[in-house]
């Protein structure tokens, strides 16, 4: 929403994983950057797996996450919902080099996390917009179009929204 403008998290998609009393852990699903997977995984050169390498979050940026279609599943992962799993298995990049990976595939470095209760003072401020779940939005390649698109699943045009809006 404007009222992060010239924050981190501006213009941002984020995949909220968990939310509890404890706090919540999401991971930005628009915002690629240009360390490629083979950079870090060296097994991964010369193969053509398609997959663009996201910044998740500011925190631990030194840990990838996988987010996936459940037609895989790996040692530890983590059903989110019936369409998406969450893995940090290393069996992923064999896969991936392999090419016996999951139908769709973000790989994700770094989080976002929020401590108990911040993340609902961020909501009750207008800071973020929640949408529901959209498979399509998710693992979109479009990245920069995935904010209009999700504030479109709500019939809302983020041009036409001011610095201003909600509570304000």
């Amino acid at each position: 929403m404007p009222a992060l403008r010239g924050d981190y998290f501006h213009s941002s998609v984020t995949f909220l994983v968990d939310h509890n009393a404890d706090g919540a852990f999401g991971l930005v699903i628009n915002n690629p950057i240009d360390i490629q997977l083979q950079d870090i995984f060296p097994e991964l050169e010369g193969v053509q797996h398609g997959v663009v390498l996201l910044e998740g979050g500011p925190v631990e940026q030194d840990r990838i996450f996988f987010l996936h279609t459940p037609d895989k599943h790996y040692k530890h992962s983590l059903v989110v919902n019936p369409e998406t799993t969450l893995s940090t298995s290393p069996e992923v990049i064999s896969d991936l080099a392999g090419k016996d990976s999951p139908e769709h595939l973000l790989a994700i470095i770094g989080y976002a996390g929020w401590a108990a209760g911040q993340l609902e003072g961020e909501l009750l401020a207008d800071a973020w917009l929640v949408t529901p779940f959209n498979r399509d939005i998710l693992f979109s390649s479009n990245h920069a179009e995935k904010p209009q698109a999700a504030a479109k699943t709500l019939g809302i045009d983020l041009n036409l929204i001011g610095p201003t809006s909600g509570h304000g």
